[in-house]
């Protein structure tokens, strides 16, 4: 799909609309594409209070949406896979979460399964990002 800003966080609220925990959702794709903004997006749909931040630094952001607990998590700035055994992912399985992770390839086998995992890419037109679901094996 090609989407611009505003349909964009149509799509995330929506997909935030329909998520039901526990849900692992994987977000890929080269800085700038929009996984923060969809990430923002879902957490308006899920109901969350609080407005989603890029956990860039703090590695991983927990949100309340109503009894669901939403962690965002960002494996950008991982150097090696095994940084993310301490990031907590058992525990966030264990509460039944919905868990948003930027870059799960970065995670390696300590992220957990993903439920969906979309692709986001830049597009020829700059106002424009495109989204791909990419299929699970």
């Amino acid at each position: 799909m090609r989407l611009s800003a505003s349909e964009l966080s149509q799509f995330g609220e929506d997909l935030g609309r329909q998520l039901r925990a526990p849900a692992v959702i994987g977000l890929s794709g080269e800085l700038g594409t929009g996984k923060t903004t969809l990430v923002q997006a879902i957490c308006r749909g899920l109901g969350a209070q609080a407005r989603a931040t890029s956990p860039t630094y703090a590695l991983v952001h927990h949100y309340s949406a109503g009894q669901t607990p939403v962690y965002h998590v960002d494996c950008y700035r991982l150097r090696h896979a095994d940084e993310a055994r301490d990031l907590g992912f058992d525990d966030m399985i264990r509460e039944r979460a919905i868990i948003m992770i930027e870059w799960p390839e970065r995670a390696g086998s300590w992220a957990p399964p993903l439920d969906r995992h979309f692709q986001l890419a830049y597009d020829d037109d700059p106002a424009r990002r495109v989204i791909a679901e990419l299929l699970l094996a």
